[in-house]
């Protein structure tokens, strides 16, 4: 028998499991687990579908925000409102085409990228990703840790070291079941919520002062800081792990996978994103409200570290609780956004590289990843490094975001890919110049932040 006809098998057979590969579906345990009613009520088939907005939403409250949110108030009392509302509306946007690529081509951003790509693309596409999620880790980590100083005195080392514990608690939830984990993320939202209206409250800010926020001036643009904290509250807005989770997540509803049934999935995961993403706004709004009323005109306009506007809210704000409520506000943020990032970093994973490990160990590296110079800085340069590192977290977000929202942007504007769910023409452009918007104003705040 000759060489060839000893080795002709094996062949097959790789190409065989190759094939067998490309076919199984983002997030795949979970995958059309979720049922959807056939008829009844239009609030029943919505209630199927919400949930993954609002594991989406995590990700645009999550304590890597709260830095810019804190400083835009402090310093500039509510002109930023308007830049907030602006980077939700793009935010919105990039979410609902996400939701619209996993549910037309049923994969995921990651999966699209190696079905288009060749390897020499998809690598550093992926490393891009991979860096991404370590950075958004190395922001809750850090807002984790700071919250169980400020709640309970634990130092900032054991803080970080504890945050090791999330990946069994993800492993638990996951166990229980898709919605048990998205109940879970819905109930330390409304958790952070409820602590921010509280505050706002006990803040009393003046409504015309907010309403004139919200309208958006020519200052922002004549004032270099003003500028500079407004592109970094829009580069800290839109989380490049979260196009990619979105993706994936929507395709656990068990709707059918005709075009008449993703048309209708399509128009409810829009919906459910859009709800949710507004109270991603109501956070943000208020953190900065609270701020410009707690410190902007008090004497205290450079607070822009989170150990600070703890330590000052309750006085100034003649509230006993609300210090705590701020930092328990600050837990749930931090714990939240554990979830998004486990399940980002398995999607990722698997979509480019269909590499599947168990969920504890990848929980375990990314988290060991983010935890290492958490408790390295810490331990040289105390509570002030950790504030430069978060700074830093958020750059390194930037850096990544251009690598999803512009292969995102492609694909949902592609025809060949799209069929009759590809996007209008209007929605294309518009989705086009959000796009370059973005990646131009991220590569500002990076110039800047560098350049300081």
């Amino acid at each position: 028998m000759s060489r060839t006809e000893h080795t002709a098998p094996p062949r097959r057979a790789w190409h065989l499991a190759r094939a067998t590969a490309e076919d199984v579906p983002s997030l795949s345990e979970a995958h059309a687990s979720v049922r959807v009613p056939v008829g009844g009520s239009w609030m029943r088939r919505l209630l199927a579908f919400i949930g993954p907005g609002y594991m989406i939403s995590v990700g645009y409250m999550d304590p890597g925000n709260w830095a810019t949110d804190l400083a835009g108030g402090a310093q500039f009392g509510y002109t930023l409102l308007s830049v907030i509302m602006i980077s939700n509306l793009m935010a919105i946007l990039l979410q609902a085409l996400a939701a619209r690529l996993g549910i037309a081509t049923g994969r995921d951003l990651a999966q699209a990228c190696r079905a288009t790509y060749p390897p020499i693309i998809n690598i550093p596409l992926w490393l891009a990703c991979e860096l991404a999620i370590i950075a958004c880790d190395l922001a809750e980590v850090i807002g984790t840790a700071v919250a169980l100083q400020l709640l309970f005195g634990i130092p900032l080392v054991a803080g970080a070291l504890l945050t090791a514990l999330d990946a069994f608690l993800v492993l638990l939830l996951m166990n229980r079941g898709f919605r048990r984990l998205e109940a879970f993320v819905i109930a330390l939202l409304g958790i952070i919520a409820v602590c921010f209206a509280i505050q706002l409250v006990a803040a009393a800010p003046p409504l015309a002062a907010v309403l004139e926020g919200f309208v958006p001036s020519g200052e922002i643009v004549k004032n270099p800081q003003m500028l500079y904290i407004a592109i970094g509250i829009i580069g800290a807005t839109v989380m490049p792990h979260n196009l990619y989770l979105h993706s994936s997540i929507v395709q656990t509803r068990a709707y059918p996978r005709t075009e008449a049934g993703k048309r209708e999935a399509i128009r409810w995961a829009v919906t459910d994103s859009t709800i949710a993403l507004m109270l991603a706004l109501f956070v943000n709004g208020a953190i900065l409200i609270v701020a410009a009323s707690a410190f902007h005109g008090t004497g205290h306009e450079d607070v822009a570290e989170i150990e600070d506007a703890y330590r000052l809210l309750s006085p100034l704000l003649g509230l006993g609780i609300a210090s705590t409520l701020f930092a328990v506000a600050l837990l749930a943020s931090g714990v939240n956004s554990t979830v998004t990032a486990t399940l980002a970093g398995q999607i990722v994973m698997e979509g480019f590289l269909r590499i599947r490990l168990p969920h504890w160990a990848r929980r375990l590296l990314t988290r060991a990843l983010a935890i290492i110079p958490v408790v390295v800085v810490t331990w040289l340069y105390g509570s002030r490094g950790v504030s430069d590192l978060l700074i830093l977290s958020q750059v390194v977000l930037s850096m990544q975001l251009p690598f999803a929202v512009i292969p995102l942007v492609r694909f949902v504007t592609d025809r060949g890919l799209m069929g009759t769910l590809v996007v209008s023409r209007a929605t294309g452009v518009v989705a086009w110049a959000v796009a370059g918007l973005i990646v131009v104003l991220n590569l500002k705040l990076l110039w800047d932040t560098l350049a300081l």
